[in-house]
């Protein structure tokens, strides 16, 4: 298949990722066509989950941009919490909301979108339950199911949703122009 052909999505990695929030969508994009890399504080650093399988970081924070990005996946885990720290991270998640690209987050990723420069105004979305308050503090409707898609942002709670959550994010950069 190569419906996604021509796309470019990074997948963001730091320590204690949740394992199948990274390497679900990332290999079902690539399956797709989509060029699909590993991005993360540090290129080349690797980047242990919550299990300690590995992830090596092909390009860093600040060797990406919108400009040249379709999407960003941003999983769960202990990772967000350490990625929100970086000021580029955050932008590039709000550079590519504000062009109507991509914006995926599962589980505790949404803790990212709550750092990204006040994206989450108004939008509905869904989280891992415990980060509720962090979404809604953050301006966001917050809804309880395996998918929520509103224009361009995708979000989804806990593994058991990837299924819904990667089709939602294929259709959302299908119609990409």
């Amino acid at each position: 298949m190569s419906e996604l052909k021509g796309k470019k999505v990074a997948v963001f990695v730091d320590n204690l990722y949740q394992e199948l929030e990274v390497w679900y969508p990332y290999f079902r994009l690539k399956e797709e066509g989509a060029e699909v890399y590993l991005v993360g504080p540090k290129a080349g650093a690797t980047y242990p989950s919550k299990y300690g399988y590995p992830a090596v970081a092909e390009k860093s924070f600040d060797q990406v941009s919108a400009d040249e990005f379709d999407g960003v996946i941003i999983p769960g885990g202990y990772a967000p919490d350490h990625i929100r720290r970086h000021e580029k991270a955050n932008r590039f998640v709000a550079d590519l909301n504000a062009r109507g690209k991509l914006v995926a987050a599962i589980c505790h990723g949404g803790w990212v979108l709550c750092s990204a420069y006040g994206m989450l105004k108004g939008r509905r979305v869904t989280s891992f339950f415990a980060i509720k308050d962090d979404m809604v503090n953050a301006g966001a409707q917050w809804e309880d199911a395996e998918v929520v898609v509103d224009k361009n942002l995708v979000t989804s709670r806990k593994p058991e949703d990837l299924p819904a959550f990667c089709r939602a994010a294929i259709e959302v950069l299908k119609k990409q122009t």
